[in-house]
């Protein structure tokens, strides 16, 4: 069966790279792959090249005593991730690499665009898809695969969140194939983590490299937190002219915990659990030592089915009893709005491009990577007989759990993914390796290529705001194309660089 889009194929690997003869990437190799610092030659790239040689004065000493800094930094901070293995819950730092992935601010403004092209799309298929369904009617997307998705909550039919917007706050993963284009890897719609990972990372290497910093055109993100606060306060219930925002979290046993709490410092806001919350009279209020006070705006990082045990999951100690009523009456906003995790549904993922042209009338600018579903029995042969050499997601999985590498694949793995598509074939859905780009990343004592995507952050209030740059996750293992944290990835900082005049 034919690709349903081409990627260009990669070049062929060169059997030699020349790297560069000084500082301290001397030996490094950018091994065929695309790099996002140098080009095949090993001479750094021309956006990238002040900052390589910057940094080629340094000995290399000197560049591990900033790494072994910025990790004390990050460990003094608190700043670290659960990770669960067979055993038990263990928190440790968040793998941090000192050197930037650096972007020319003219590649930028195409990425920016797309992004804020596709979650404009995205936000109205929600509106849609809870209201008149009009893209299932035209059939641009066939009805079972919506009311199929897991995430899409049927009591969610006929809300129409504040200001119309339902994915205020919205994580969409990149990647940047061999042909040095980026395309779209997935949305994340429903509680998007790693912001402050950006936050802490970008105030890390600001001390690393303070003269880069005075002398060089770097876009900020610093103001994220009071972008994130302005659009909150955007969706705020009418007539609230100093609305209260909170910020609901699981509690300290979430991954997340430490962005939650970071969060709600940076806005000036309360981090709050559902016990802290109660409904009274038909609003929501927050218990205080002073008493009841209504809350307004609840930015929630819990997901949809523990928000309120009288709506869905009776068993929820986390959310609030009749918090949905209030929600439905128009008393209380919630970000992101309940009901967008269909909009994360890695199989709707493949129709975003045709949202985009149904919606809004044009072609997106970011592509999707080819997606084969296996709902279409056509595309599900194709999978089956091409197992060897694909990339297998399930449809609901999230932190690169669930997923068979084809080419890294016995052929006993390969059996039981065969056997769990032909059972669930809705579920399913499957993709061509990526060459993914890399990145010189310290290992040891020695800089090495490792693959990195991209997360860039999109907030949507009175304006569609894009973190410039975002987060950087790199895959540690040497040849892993999986970079979450969850599975021993770490993180850069990302740096937007405008060109010298």
């Amino acid at each position: 069966m034919p690709n349903p889009a081409v990627l260009k194929k990669p070049p062929k690997k060169a059997a030699k790279t020349v790297p560069p003869k000084e500082g301290i990437f001397e030996s490094y190799k950018t091994g065929g792959f695309y790099d996002e610092l140098f080009e095949a030659d090993g001479k750094p790239r021309e956006i990238t090249r002040p900052f390589i040689e910057g940094v080629g004065s340094f000995a290399k000493r000197e560049l591990f005593r900033l790494q072994k800094s910025a990790e004390k930094s990050f460990l003094s901070s608190g700043i670290t991730f659960t990770v669960a293995d067979s055993k038990s819950p263990i928190d440790r730092i968040f793998p941090f690499d000192v050197i930037p992935r650096i972007v020319d601010r003219e590649e930028w403004t195409r990425i920016e665009r797309g992004l804020k092209q596709r979650i404009i799309a995205l936000n109205e298929f929600l509106k849609d898809i809870y209201g008149e369904q009009r893209i299932l009617k035209d059939k641009v997307i066939p009805s079972e695969i919506i009311f199929s998705g897991r995430h899409f909550l049927k009591e969610c039919v006929g809300i129409f969140p504040p200001q119309g917007i339902w994915c205020h706050i919205t994580g969409t993963d990149l990647v940047r194939h061999s042909d040095g284009v980026f395309y779209v890897l997935e949305d994340n719609l429903r509680c998007p983590s790693g912001v402050s990972y950006v936050l802490e990372n970008r105030a890390v290497v600001k001390k690393a490299f303070p003269l880069f910093f005075r002398n060089h055109a770097i876009e900020t993100v610093e103001n994220y937190p009071e972008e994130l606060l302005a659009a909150l306060k955007f969706i705020g219930p009418s007539g609230r002219p100093n609305p209260t925002v909170v910020v609901l979290t699981p509690g300290i046993h979430n991954s997340a915990y430490f962005e939650h709490s970071f969060l709600a410092q940076r806005m000036g806001t309360e981090l709050v659990e559902g016990k802290d919350l109660v409904v009274r009279d038909g609003y929501v209020y927050m218990k205080t030592t002073r008493g009841l006070q209504r809350v307004d705006i609840i930015y929630r990082r819990i997901d949809d089915v523990f928000l309120d045990p009288s709506v869905f999951r009776k068993d929820s100690c986390l959310g609030v009893a009749g918090l949905m009523d209030v929600y439905r009456a128009g008393r209380v906003s919630l970000a992101n709005a309940p009901g967008t995790g269909i909009a994360d549904d890695k199989v709707v993922y493949k129709f975003v491009p045709e949202m985009i042209r149904y919606y809004l009338s044009e072609t997106p600018v970011l592509a999707n990577v080819p997606t084969y579903l296996c709902y279409y029995e056509k595309e599900r042969e194709y999978v089956l007989q091409n197992l060897h050499k694909l990339v297998v997601k399930p449809a609901n999985e999230a932190g690169g759990y669930g997923m068979l590498i084809g080419p890294a694949s016995t052929e006993k793995e390969r059996a039981k993914f065969a056997d769990l598509i032909k059972k669930s074939p809705r579920n399913y859905l499957a993709q061509p390796t990526l060459s993914l780009s890399r990145a010189p990343t310290l290992i040891g004592k020695q800089y090495e290529g490792r693959h990195v995507d991209l997360r860039p952050y999109i907030l949507y209030g009175r304006k569609v705001y894009v973190m410039p740059g975002g987060l950087t996750r790199v895959a540690l293992k040497k040849g892993s194309l999986v970079v979450n944290s969850s599975q021993g990835g770490g993180s850069k900082d990302t740096w937007v660089l405008r060109r010298p005049c």
